[in-house]
Parts: structure tokens; C-alpha cells; sequence
């Protein structure tokens, strides 16, 4: 059966995760924008202070007036100060709030992104996202934001003075409003090419990065930094474009203010010269206009900003919106006696092609398996959807008749083991790395998981021991020692169902004996083992065999069995790969149907 297409999973409800968040933030938006107003309110304060300077207290010289007047408006400039201070201590903390709502989420999805057919790197990018959202929040693009609406209260005051001052301020604030609308349009492209472009420079920096090794050895440095450099250049022009418009129509914005306020301060004038206004409304307006207009111009100057805090609000509400489905609040019991394979499609994530099709079998508490096959057969697929990381697309994978997504994931974690073919560890001691980062480590476990994977005796001899830190990917360690220490990992806890994906690939004589009997032990105690295997040797303590060729099982039974007919040649699918017979190694207490 050749490739197929698979169907996709049911579509589940969506969850806007970030909407919820900023909903939970809803008071703190309307004590925002209550201080808001009473800021602009007192704001006034300054142009009514100068009207009755001009205009009662230097024609009556009365001291004890302006001494009056000048306590007032020193206490509203107090209240005014506070509000503004708490104001943004509310900003600020709102950016926090939506920052610790999201943040869980967000590494969640950085996590899985890879097992969902995204990169890693463009998982990342969402971390990026959210510190721009906290930082436009806590910065002075919300304040902006909330002191526009209270533009028209300045029209009209300066409209109270007189008609004339009111529509000067009106034409110059429709000028200001076409620029902040210009600078609107004019670098939305630009900002989108900037972000588009920094993440594909990022890309390419953290791939040769994480292969410094192979770039030193091969003379690639210089090519590779040609090549990053083109996206660099798209980078740096994009940016550029984006600065220079909103560079220019900031300028334009900031003279055309400045010449407003003097236009008002001008007709201020020539209506004092002709009686319709005193010298404090000339005053007066001026003050207006600039608090007027104010906000304008700043809006215009925290655009690029504000338009990148918005293009990552979108990817972030784009990425979260649909979460995983959640387990059931009830969960099963720990697996202890059976796993179950019924016709199982696997695709990789992101694509409807499946890998693995139609595969079935099932494997009793006790038995070890090993999958055997060409490349290409599908092996890992098999292992990485048997440990529920890529979900089936087709088919049911069951433990003891429930379904993997029925246990939360850690609980499931515990009970399965798993060793991939590429082995990875983390920043941490050895000891972290082979407890699974658990908070409540059980040293006992720890040194038990040692023992069964045959690495005792290795961690000993590391500086420090268990207590070793063994730097990213556990570069400190030679590939044999962090194969050990991963297999330790997948047997901390004694898990159910572990599967072992070329455990023996760095392994020396003495690695493949500790494998055999590490799988012995699994058996013994009544658990599951798969393992994946290109190595007879990997094979030697597993009682039965599976066969896979081009997605599909060709066999599956006794080892002897299955491994004499496929040297018979009665397994003939293309490409299957035939391995020498392996004597069983079968614990007493383990039982095989």
C-alpha cells in the first residue's frame, strides 16, 4: 500500500487565550482611564491659572489673589503628577499581569511547536512577542492612547475663547491626524518586512549555532556569514524604510505644531488688538493648543511601536488561540498490563501523508519487541506516536484500553520511558537530567534508574558525580556517557512502557550488556519495552519482533519465528532489512503470549 493522505482530527473550540487574558485586566483598564480623565481635567488648570493672571490679577495688584491662584494650581500640578504616576504604575503592572497569564502558555506552545509541524525557531519568536506586548504596555503608548479622546475638551475650550482660536486648533488637529494616519499605511509594510526578516535572520543564526562544529571543521564560516548576511540586509533595509517615513512625518508633525502654537498665539494677538479678546485668552489659547495637539504628535512618534506590539499581539493570538485539548478531570489508573495498536495512521505533523499505515499489534505486560526495518520504514514515527507525540491520525493507540490523551501529561510522562534516537539533555546536574527535572526528586529512583541502565558505576566516575553539571545537550560528555544517562532517564520512576529508539547506537560492549540487561529488568517487573533496532545485538533480551517495510508490518510474532522466515525470504516487502537470529534472553517471571 503506497502513501496516503489521512484525514485530519475534528476541529476543536477555540480558546482566545490573550482575549481572556486582557478581559481579566478590565478593571484595571477603567482605573486607567478614570485617571485618565481627571489628568486632562486638571491639565486645565495651567490656561485657566494664566487667564486669571492676565486678566484680574496684573489689573487689580491684589498679591493675595495671585498667591491663591498659585496654591491652587500648584496643588492640582501635585494631583495631577500623582494621578499620572499611578496611572502608569497600572500600566505597568497590567503588562506584568497579561505577561504571567500568557507566559505558561506561550512556553507551552514553544515546546510543542515542533511536534506541530513549526520550528522551533519560529516558536520562539512568540517569547519575543510577549516581552514587546509587556514593554508597549509599560511604556508611553497607552497614556497616549487614553489621552486622545480628550482632545475635543481642549477644542472646546479654546472654541469658549473665541470662535476663531477654536477652528485654527481644529484644522491644525485634522492636519496632525492625516499624518498619524499616513504613518499608518505608510509603515505597515515595512514593519512587516522588518519582522518577517529578523526571524529568518534569527533562523539562520541559531542553525549554525547549534552546528559550530560542523561549520569549523568544513570551512563554512565565511559562506555562512554570506549567506545570513542577505537576510541581515533585508532586515536593516526594512528597518530603515520604517524609520525614515516615520522619522519624516515625525518632523513634519513636530513643525507643524510648533507653527500651530505660534498661529494661535499670532491670532491670540490680533484679536487682543481688536478687542475681541484680553491678553490672557491670547495666553490661554496657546497653552491649549499644545495640550490639545499633544497627544498627537506623541501617538505619531510611538507608532512603530505601537505597530509592533500590534503585529505581535496578532501571532500571539493566532498561536494560542486553539489550545489542546485538555485530559479528562478524571484520569485511568496507571497502565499495568497491556498496550494496544488498532489500526494506526501516523503523519508527520503539519502534513496529511501517512508514514505509518494501518499498523496493528499488541504487546502484554512483560514482553520487549523489537522493530526491525529498512530506513525509512517508519520505525520512529512508530515510537514517537506510541509515546503520544505525534498524535495518530487514523487508529487508536490504547494503555490498559484508555487512550493517551486521557491522562494529564505528566501523569502520562510517568508512566512511559522514552529514549529517542537523538539523545538530548539539559542544562542541569546529572542527577536532574535522569529524575526528569522533578522538584521532588527521589534520590533512591535516581540512583535505582542508574543502576538499571548500567550507568552506576560511569557517574561515579564523573567530577562530582551525580552532582555534575553537564552544560547544554550535555556537551561535557563524551556520546556513549549521555546515551547511558538518557537511558537512565527513560527508566526513572519504572515506567510501564518504555521505548528505546537505537538505544545502543554509541554504546560499546559493555553499553549493549547494560542495554540487555536494563530490558531483562523492564520485562521482570512487568512492564513493556520497545525497542528500535538496526543492531542484532539491541535484540537480545526481546521476545518478540515486529517487521516494518515502507509504513506498514510485515511480521509480527516470536522472535525466532519471525526472524527465520524473514531470512527465508517469506518477508520480501522492498527494502525489508533481514537480521541474523538473536537468542532469546526471557526473565522467569515474564509472561508471553
Amino acid at each position: 500500500m503506497d502513501s496516503m493522505s489521512v484525514p485530519t482530527s475534528s476541529e476543536q473550540a477555540p480558546r482566545d487565550l490573550p482575549t481572556a487574558a486582557i478581559a481579566s485586566c478590565r478593571n484595571a483598564f477603567l482605573a486607567t482611564g478614570l485617571f485618565s480623565a481627571v489628568i486632562n481635567l486638571l491639565m486645565l488648570a495651567g490656561p485657566v491659572y494664566m487667564l486669571q493672571v492676565y486678566d484680574r490679577v496684573i489689573p487689580s495688584r491684589s498679591i493675595p489673589t495671585l498667591v491663591a491662584l498659585s496654591i491652587a494650581v500648584a496643588a492640582c500640578y501635585a494631583l495631577q503628577g500623582l494621578f499620572d504616576f499611578l496611572r502608569q504604575r497600572i500600566l505597568t503592572r497590567i503588562g506584568a499581569a497579561l505577561h504571567a497569564a500568557l507566559w505558561e502558555p506561550v512556553v507551552s506552545h514553544i515546546l510543542r511547536s515542533p511536534l506541530r509541524g513549526g520550528g522551533a525557531n519560529r516558536g520562539l519568536q512568540l517569547s519575543h512577542d510577549l516581552d514587546q506586548v509587556r514593554s508597549f504596555l509599560s511604556g508611553l503608548g497607552p497614556t497616549t492612547l487614553f489621552d486622545l479622546p480628550w482632545m475635543p475638551l481642549y477644542l472646546a475650550a479654546c472654541f469658549l475663547l473665541h470662535p476663531y482660536l477654536g477652528w485654527t486648533l481644529v484644522v491644525g488637529a485634522v492636519l496632525l491626524f492625516g499624518i498619524a494616519l499616513a504613518t499608518e499605511f505608510l509603515t505597515r509594510a515595512p514593519t512587516r518586512d522588518a519582522s518577517r526578516s529578523g526571524a529568518a535572520r534569527s533562523v539562520q543564526l541559531e542553525a549554525g549555532r547549534r552546528n559550530a562544529e560542523v561549520v569549523a571543521a568544513l570551512g563554512m564560516e565565511q559562506r555562512l556569514i554570506a549567506r545570513i548576511g542577505s537576510a541581515n540586509d533585508d532586515h536593516l533595509d526594512a528597518q530603515q524604510r520604517n524609520a525614515d517615513i516615520a522619522g519624516a512625518l515625525g518632523s513634519l508633525s513636530k513643525s507643524l505644531r510648533f507653527m500651530l502654537q505660534s498661529a494661535l498665539l499670532g491670532l491670540g494677538a490680533y484679536l487682543v488688538i481688536e478687542g475681541e479678546a484680553s491678553s490672557g485668552v491670547m495666553i490661554a489659547a496657546s497653552i491649549l493648543g499644545s495640550r490639545a495637539l499633544a497627544p498627537v504628535e506623541l501617538a505619531i512618534s510611538i507608532w512603530r511601536p505601537f505597530l509592533g506590539a500590534r503585529q505581535s499581539w496578532q501571532r500571539l493570538r493566532s498561536a494560542l488561540t486553539s489550545a489542546p485539548a485538555q485530559a479528562s478531570a478524571v484520569a485511568p489508573e496507571r497502565a499495568v498490563q497491556q498496550l494496544s495498536v488498532d489500526q494506526v495512521y501516523v503523519a508527520a505533523p503539519g502534513t496529511t501523508t501517512a508514514i505509518v499505515q494501518n499498523a496493528t499489534f499488541k504487546i502484554e505486560s512483560g514482553q520487549a519487541v523489537g522493530i526491525i526495518g529498512p530506513s525509512a520504514a517508519g520505525k520512529s514515527t512508530l515510537a514517537r506516536a506510541l509515546v503520544g507525540l505525534w498524535p495518530a491520525a487514523r487508529g487508536e493507540i490504547r494503555l490498559d484500553g484508555a487512550t493517551l490523551d486521557q491522562w494529564p501529561a505528566e501523569v502520562r510522562g510517568g508512566m512511559i520511558g522514552y529514549l529517542p534516537q537523538d539523545v538530548e539533555l539539559f542544562d542541569g546536574t546529572v542527577a536532574e537530567n535522569i529524575a526528569r527535572f522533578d522538584p521532588d526528586i527521589d534520590e533512591a529512583a535516581v540512583i535505582a534508574a542508574a543502576k538499571a541502565a548500567g550507568a552506576y558505576e560511569l557517574i561515579l566516575k564523573l567530577p562530582k558525580g551525580f552532582e555534575m553539571r553537564i552544560g547544554e545537550a550535555g556537551a561535557t560528555l563524551s556520546g556513549g556517557q549521555r546515551q547511558r544517562i538518557a537511558l537512565a532517564r527513560a527508566l526513572y520512576g519504572d515506567p510501564f512502557m518504555v521505548v528505546l529508539d537505537e538505544p545502543n547506537a554509541s554504546l560499546d560492549a559493555e553499553g549493549d550488556a547494560a542495554l540487555t540487561d536494563a530490558i531483562r529488568r523492564v520485562r521482570a517487573r512487568g512492564g513493556i519495552a520497545i525497542i528500535i533496532a538496526h543492531r542484532p545485538s539491541a535484540l537480545a533480551a526481546v521476545d518478540l519482533v515486529l517487521t516494518l517495510a515502507n509504513g506498514q508490518v510485515q511480521a509480527f510474532g516470536p522472535k525466532d519465528e519471525v526472524l527465520r522466515k524473514s531470512l527465508a525470504g517469506q518477508y520480501n516487502a522492498p527494502g525489508t532489512v533481514a537480521l541474523q537470529a538473536v537468542p532469546e534472553s526471557r526473565p522467569p517471571t515474564a509472561a508471553v503470549s
